[in-house]
């Protein structure tokens, strides 16, 4: 054998083999990124629903207290329309009961200058 056969034959031998084990370490890393990869997609797409999910959820909310925000605030309305037509009502009285008092007042200064 020549010194070049001989050089293949070791290659062949020693070289190769660890080329081969090489490559099939690599493959297995591959299919471990591979699935790390499908993994993640996996993930991203749960995610997304849960977030699509929550903010639905956070809408039907906000219109839920909208409404109720809504119908508190026109039932607070109503009540100070009504107070303040009370109000304005129990002064109109005290109006004229003060008026009527002013003029008992005069009558009674009269009805004394008299006797």
């Amino acid at each position: 054998m020549g010194i070049i056969e001989e050089g293949r034959q070791l290659i062949q031998d020693f070289v190769t083999p660890e080329i081969r084990a090489i490559e099939a370490r690599l493959d297995a890393i591959e299919k471990q990124v591979a699935s790390l990869d499908s993994k993640t997609d996996k993930l991203d797409s749960k995610i997304d629903r849960n977030q699509a999910h929550m903010e639905a959820k956070i809408d039907r909310n906000q219109a839920h207290m909208e409404a109720k925000i809504d119908h508190n605030q026109a039932h607070l309305e109503g009540k100070i329309d009504r107070n303040q037509a009370q109000v304005l009502d129990t002064l109109h009285r005290m109006e004229n009961y003060t008026q009527v008092m002013e003029r008992l007042a005069r009558l009674e200064g009269k009805l004394q200058n008299v006797a």
